[in-house]
C-alpha cells in the first residue's frame, strides 16, 4: 500500500495500548532538552503544510515545530525529506532507521495519517496527538459549474495530483468518463493553481490545499466547491505524530502542548497565517 492511499480516514481512534516492558517506554525527552534542539520530520513539496521557501523550510507544520520547540525550552531543527513510496519507508527513514543515504532519525514526524490499521502494523513507531481532520473538495473556473456533478465536467480540463486519491477517484468516476480529461500535476495545491492561472478547468485536491490556494492567488478567479464530492474514497482522516517507539514521553509531551495550542486559539492561529481554517482531529475529541 502506498503512503497516498493511507489516507483514507479509516476511522482513525485512539492509539493502540502497548504491552512492551517499561524498560523500553523509557524515552528521550530528556536527551532532546539536553542537546537543545527538537529534530522534526517534514515532508517537502507538501504546501500548504511543509516546503522550501526561499531556502528555508516554510508552512504550517514548520510552524507547528517551532512553537512546539520553544514549549520544550529547545530550538526546532526543520528536516525536510521526499517521500517515499510506501509511508512504511518514510516511517523507518525518518524515525526509527534512518535513511540508506545518510538522513540521520527525526524525534518526530508531524503530518502521519492517525489510523488504525496503520498503528497496528508498526511496531517501531507510536502514533499520538491528532491533531486536523483532512478531507477533499474541488475548485472550479469559470468554465467548469462547481456545484455540479463531477461527471458534468466532461471534456473539460480537471487538474489532480499524479497517484493520489484525487487521481484515482477522477480516472474511476462514473465508469471512467473523465479519465481522459484529467491534468496530472505534482502537488494538489499545483492542481488548484493550475485553475487560477487558465491551465485547468478544474481541480480536486485536499480541503488545506485548496484554502491555502485561495488565500494565495485571491483574485484568480478560482470557486471552491461548496458540497461534498460524491463517491469520494475517503470520508477524511486525523493527521498526528509519530514517534520513535522508546521515545513515548516526547510523544505525550507533544501531545501536551497540542492540546494546550488549541485550547488557547494558537492551533487555529497558525493555520490561518496560510488561509487554512484549522478542524480538530475526531480522535482528539473522543479520546
Amino acid at each position: 500500500m502506498d503512503r497516498r492511499s493511507l489516507l483514507r480516514g479509516l476511522g482513525a481512534v485512539g492509539a493502540l495500548a502497548s504491552l512492551r516492558p517499561a524498560s523500553l517506554l523509557a524515552a528521550p525527552l530528556e536527551k532532546v532538552k539536553a542537546l537543545g534542539a527538537l529534530r522534526v520530520g517534514l515532508y517537502t513539496d507538501n504546501r500548504p503544510w511543509s516546503w522550501e521557501d526561499g531556502g528555508k523550510p516554510a508552512g504550517i507544520d514548520v510552524d507547528l515545530a517551532h512553537a512546539l520547540a520553544e514549549k520544550l525550552g529547545v530550538r526546532a531543527d526543520i528536516a525536510l525529506f521526499t517521500a517515499d513510496e510506501d509511508l512504511s519507508d518514510d516511517l523507518r527513514n525518518v524515525i526509527w532507521r534512518g535513511g540508506l543515504l545518510g538522513f540521520q532519525p527525526c524525534d518526530v514526524m508531524l503530518h502521519v495519517p492517525f489510523d488504525r490499521q496503520l498503528m497496528a502494523r508498526e511496531d517501531n513507531v507510536t502514533f499520538l496527538a491528532p491533531y486536523y481532520r483532512e478531507s477533499f473538495g474541488a475548485a472550479c473556473g469559470e468554465a467548469a459549474d462547481c456545484e455540479a456533478m463531477p461527471v458534468r465536467w466532461k471534456g473539460k480540463r480537471i487538474a489532480a495530483e499524479l497517484d493520489s486519491i484525487p487521481d484515482f477517484y477522477l480516472l474511476g468516476h462514473a465508469g471512467g468518463a473523465l479519465s481522459k480529461d484529467v491534468i496530472h500535476v505534482p502537488t494538489g495545491y499545483e492542481a488548484v493553481m493550475a485553475v487560477g492561472k487558465g491551465e485547468a478547468d478544474a481541480a480536486v485536491a485536499s480541503t488545506a490545499q485548496i484554502e491555502a490556494a485561495l488565500h494565495d492567488a485571491p483574485d484568480a478567479g478560482i470557486a471552491r466547491r461548496k458540497g461534498f464530492l460524491p463517491a469520494m474514497l475517503s470520508p477524511g482522516w486525523d493527521i498526528g505524530i509519530a514517534v520513535k517507539e522508546n521515545s513515548r514521553n516526547l510523544g505525550f509531551a507533544i501531545e501536551e502542548q497540542f492540546a494546550a495550542m488549541a485550547k488557547d486559539g494558537r492551533m487555529k492561529a497558525i493555520f490561518a497565517r496560510y488561509g487554512v481554517e484549522w478542524k480538530p482531529a475526531l480522535a482528539s475529541q473522543t479520546a
